[in-house]
């Protein structure tokens, strides 16, 4: 089923120039409805929750979930794509280098509980900042090359806290129609990837083809949400 994407890769230098030229359509300037509408089956009754963002672009529901009063850290390669959420949010911030990763910077909000990692998502570990009371993964799972998935699985299960509730956003189509990103990301796979060490129960699904996708020559678009776990075992 993912034959057509398989070896298809995106280097990091090709997000970043995605942001510099503004060929941001996965940039969406509202809360992710997905997220506002399962939020209370992420938060499970918790207040103060420390939240996880890989690939967090300048996602506003960065800004919704610390105006509630939660934590969130994100990963970003795109310094563009960090700076311009602070400034769009009118919110000051800090800049600093992060002596455990070479390279990479750490931006972090005066007023806010907000921390941006500039770096490559796979130098990013537990050892940096613990780990998550939530993850919210929209657009961060269907962005990644699909030959890096294991690892991805991997590094996001190790930044689970053992009350971790991660909403996994993935996508189905035709991936000889398009391809991606966003690639396509199979149940079995989603099943494959986190089901040794979690329960994977899926939320909801519905139709997202817009005219955006028709114009990527897709007939069909499915958006599926999924509840991720670790098992108590």
């Amino acid at each position: 089923m993912l034959a057509p994407q398989a070896d298809r890769v995106m280097s990091l230098g090709e997000w970043e120039e995605r942001w510099e030229k503004d060929r941001t359509g996965f940039h969406q300037p509202h809360v992710h409805k997905m997220l506002e509408d399962n939020i209370d089956k992420v938060l499970s009754g918790r207040t103060g929750v420390r939240f996880f963002f890989p690939l967090c672009g300048k996602a506003v529901d960065m800004k919704w979930l610390a105006d509630m009063g939660h934590s969130v850290v994100g990963v970003e390669i795109s310094e563009k794509a960090i700076q311009q959420f602070f400034t769009e949010n009118n919110m000051t911030y800090s800049e600093e280098a992060v002596p455990s990763l070479p390279g990479a910077k750490v931006y972090k909000s005066s007023e806010r509980n907000i921390s941006l990692y500039q770096c490559d998502l796979f130098t990013f570990s537990s050892s940096i900042e613990g780990q998550f009371g939530a993850i919210w993964d929209r657009g961060s799972l269907v962005a990644i090359n699909p030959r890096d998935r294991e690892k991805y699985a991997a590094l996001i299960i190790s930044l689970m806290a053992k009350d971790c509730r991660y909403l996994l956003d993935t996508l189905l189509y035709n991936p000889e129609l398009y391809q991606g990103p966003p690639f396509l990301v199979p149940d079995e796979q989603v099943a494959s990837l986190f089901g040794n060490s979690c329960d994977v129960e899926q939320l909801y699904y519905f139709d997202a083809l817009t005219d955006r996708q028709r114009a990527w020559n897709l007939d069909y678009l499915e958006e599926k949400v999924h509840l991720i776990t670790l098992k108590s075992n």
